[in-house]
């Protein structure tokens, strides 16, 4: 779990450079300006913000808000954070009273704990997706359908149909219920489908099981991220945000570790999916005492439940800060929330599509196909054990993950993205030639295992956890649930497919 970073302080060497703020009137910030000069009005501050350069300056602590334009080199949210320097701050006549406001000490409250929580439902995300690579060909054999191709692609692929309904249902029941009494409902189907596949007699109950703990999943990859995104304040939300992702990898490395006893008990594969039933319940019981979101709260118009959450969540000295800001971002939107409709019409539809085609160009990249279907490549690589090979892709899954989540909010959104997806190319190419080209035969095997672990590891660096953490910053807070949900369930539908 990443820690948040120490504000910048004592030590830090005072640059050149001035930065000139000018007050605009119903921003929930201060924009920022080169140019100025010495006079009473100034003000030492860290270049870049607050905690090592992490939250721009002219944003204010704002979980899960609209994000403010930024000009610093690198537009919007794919913005590069540099190393903490002090620059002057001239403030404008009157802005003054702000001033100090915005130089608070660091939040007594911590996150962590409930980004943690939260994060069960990314472990069982993983951990349902990965369960059968290893399960399959026992769960066949003891169900009498191992000659039945057919029925065996029935028990992978009902999983994700269920994720597919559970993914557009997941942001209606976090804007009815809130966030955290949704984690609570969502972990119903995942204990029953968990149950249901792990003393199933028959395919019918296996499907039945699966199809459940799909929707379980489908409704967890909505409202984890959302959830995260709005509790985390603005200088660690990157790397609280791929957190989601790094606990996806973990949950699919899990159940690929949780096969390795299938060689020595065939019956284990029971086992493997009813341990599943743990983190559900621990989820469930986790979210009983966990914080709604402050911003779901402000929207029901709830403002002193809202005050205790943000109290719990970032310290009591924050309370009147991140208020001012729920209230600075509802200002210029009193509309409700939007409808299905809305997320096609002319205002939405254009930063909509944005949100679902990098969910449809993460799942045409194949990724499912080389998680799912990795058994088959090491096999057909001369490797013995399948399980140990694919504990192997799941490692660099983890590993990749884990180095994203302290480049996130280093090299920005979009850098890692570009960087993901051609290193993703480039191994492909290389597996993809080492079981074509005849002079590479005597190296297939070699490099057939090469090819896979350095894909997966590209698609760790960004494509896996960019999507899921940029949704919920470039949606704005009407159609923030909604359109999470509309993009997921592009994600699993073209998984189905």
């Amino acid at each position: 779990m990443m820690q948040a970073a120490a504000i910048a302080g004592k030590g830090s060497i005072l640059a050149a450079s001035e930065l000139h703020i000018h007050h605009r009137r119903g921003l929930a910030g201060l924009g920022a300006f080169w140019g100025g000069s010495s006079g009473p009005n100034n003000v030492w501050i860290p270049k870049g913000g607050y905690c090592c350069g992490s939250l721009p300056f002219g944003s204010s602590l704002n979980p899960g808000g609209e994000m403010a334009p930024l000009r610093t080199g690198v537009e919007g949210i794919f913005r590069s954070r540099g190393k903490p320097r002090w620059v002057r701050v001239q403030a404008s006549s009157g802005d003054l009273e702000d001033a100090p406001e915005k130089l608070q000490a660091k939040s007594s409250g911590t996150v962590l704990p409930y980004v943690g929580v939260a994060c069960l439902g990314a472990i069982l995300f993983g951990y349902h997706l990965g369960v059968v690579n290893g399960a399959l060909e026992y769960l066949s054999r003891d169900l009498g359908i191992t000659e039945n191709a057919v029925l065996q692609g029935w028990v992978v692929s009902s999983l994700l149909a269920g994720a597919t309904v559970g993914s557009f249902a997941g942001g209606a029941l976090a804007d009815k219920f809130g966030r955290t009494r949704t984690f609570q409902l969502d972990a119903i189907p995942l204990v029953v489908g968990a149950f249901l596949s792990a003393t199933s007699q028959s395919v019918r109950t296996m499907l039945i099981g699966r199809l459940l703990a799909g929707i379980g999943i489908g409704i967890s990859s909505a409202i984890v991220p959302l959830y995260i995104s709005e509790i985390s304040p603005t200088e660690i939300r990157g790397a609280l945000g791929s957190v989601n992702q790094l606990f996806i990898c973990i949950g699919i490395l899990a159940a690929l570790v949780a096969g390795l006893p299938l060689a020595g008990n065939p019956l284990w594969w029971r086992t493997m999916f009813g341990i599943a039933i743990v983190p559900s319940v621990l989820m469930a019981l986790g979210m009983a005492i966990s914080p709604e979101s402050p911003r779901w709260l402000f929207q029901q118009g709830k403002l002193s439940q809202a005050e205790t959450a943000i109290r719990k969540l970032f310290g009591k000295e924050k309370v009147a800060e991140v208020m001012k800001d729920l209230k600075a971002g509802g200002q210029g939107s009193t509309e409700s929330d939007a409808s299905w409709f809305d997320l096609f019409s002319k205002r939405y539809r254009t930063v909509v599509s944005v949100g679902a085609a990098l969910f449809l160009f993460q799942q045409l990249a194949g990724i499912n196909a080389v998680v799912y279907y990795s058994t088959s490549v090491f096999r057909s690589a001369g490797i013995a054990s399948d399980v140990a090979a694919s504990a192997l892709v799941g490692a660099s899954n983890v590993f990749g993950t884990a180095i994203a989540s302290s480049l996130m909010d280093r090299q920005g959104r979009k850098s890692l993205l570009i960087t993901s997806f051609t290193g993703m190319a480039a191994s492909m190419l290389l597996l993809s030639l080492s079981f074509s080209w005849k002079v590479l035969a005597p190296y297939s095997r070699i490099l057939a295992v090469l090819g896979t672990v350095l894909y997966v590891l590209s698609f760790s660096l960004g494509a896996g956890p960019v999507p899921a953490l940029l949704l919920p910053e470039i949606f704005a807070s009407r159609i923030r649930a909604k359109a999470v949900a509309l993009s997921l369930g592009m994600h699993w539908l073209r998984i189905g497919i």
